[in-house]
């Protein structure tokens, strides 16, 4: 488990083998949630990041409704 240590401002930061594994760089939004008394710092991907995204993921299937006699 990794720590980091909250400045007197309020402060933290990303320990580095956190920042380089999920590919984090300076200036880059975090999404901060508060979930059941934790805080989840999520990274808020640009266009870019998400082209792709769905690729290795199953298809999904889509059924139309059958069309109703009037």
């Amino acid at each position: 488990m990794t720590t980091a240590l909250l400045s007197p401002k309020f402060q933290i930061v990303i320990p580095k083998e956190i920042r380089k594994s999920m590919n984090l760089k300076p200036g880059q939004r975090l999404q901060l949630v508060e979930k059941d008394g934790k805080i989840e710092v999520r990274p808020i991907l640009t266009a870019d990041q998400l082209i792709g995204f769905l690729r290795e993921s199953e298809p999904l299937v889509f059924e139309r409704e059958k069309d109703r006699e009037i």
